[in-house]
């Protein structure tokens, strides 16, 4: 049984800041679960281009307001609490946050948590980072 308190996993290298979000990477790759599970936080007022190119990835809104666009069509969702999103197409994406967005996030195949966005907005895939 794998336990872990979020307050206590953002105070070691389980939190990944970058320019204007944060993520707690609760489970990783090497818990062996298949999946990896973080809990992230977008600073209000900020706006994110992601491309996971190489993993899936299902994201549940906890608190704040803000929006999803998916670059391939234009078309705006908004992200209020309760709602999921899925990035069952590897969508690129643009991620704004009106309020503070803590978000869960689900990633398949898992990150390891040496993972960092590319230019591109994609994390590597995997086997790269072996």
């Amino acid at each position: 049984m794998i336990v872990r308190d979020l307050n206590k996993a953002r105070e070691t290298d389980r939190l990944v800041k970058a320019d204007g979000w944060d993520s707690t990477r609760l489970l990783l790759a090497g818990d062996n679960m298949g999946f990896s599970f973080h809990i992230t936080r977008i600073a209000p007022g900020t706006s994110h281009v992601f491309h996971y190119k190489h993993h899936f990835e299902s994201v549940y809104c906890v608190s704040g307001e803000g929006n999803i666009e998916d670059l391939a069509t234009g078309k705006i969702h908004q992200i209020t609490p309760g709602v999921i999103y899925a990035l069952d197409q590897h969508d690129k994406h643009r991620l704004s946050a009106t309020s503070e967005l803590v978000l869960a996030c689900s990633f398949n195949p898992p990150v390891t948590g040496q993972e960092v966005h590319r230019e591109d907005g994609s994390y590597a895939p995997v086997a790269e980072l072996a």
